[in-house]
């Protein structure tokens, strides 16, 4: 298939404000330690993404900033509408992914 640089560039956009879609309206339940643990990467992830693209072209962008624009509020209010507790199994298998999967790329 031949596919011209905008348009591959204008559908993996897409793709990507579908998967915003459905992870923030469509499953919110769905916990990001839980994505994170299962896929090494979660909604943090993809707004640490979005920032460090936006700061890749010269845009100056913090992380909170990156996270606002992911989530469409502020990341606070975000967790105090659909964040639960995570037990004590969930928290040690994150601190393993997120070293496998953040920290040491």
């Amino acid at each position: 298939m031949n596919i011209d640089p905008q348009t591959q560039i204008e559908l993996e956009a897409a793709a990507f404000r579908k998967l915003r879609q459905h992870l923030l309206e469509k499953r919110p339940d769905v916990q990001n330690i839980d994505l994170m643990n299962l896929s090494g990467f979660c909604r943090n992830c993809l707004s640490r993404w979005y920032q460090e693209a936006a700061n890749e072209r010269g845009i100056d962008m913090t992380k909170d900033q990156g996270r606002e624009m992911f989530y469409g509020m502020p990341f606070e209010d975000w967790k105090r509408m659909h964040q639960t507790e995570a037990d004590s199994a969930k928290q040690e298998a994150f601190k393993k992914a997120h070293a496998e999967n953040v920290e040491n790329k």
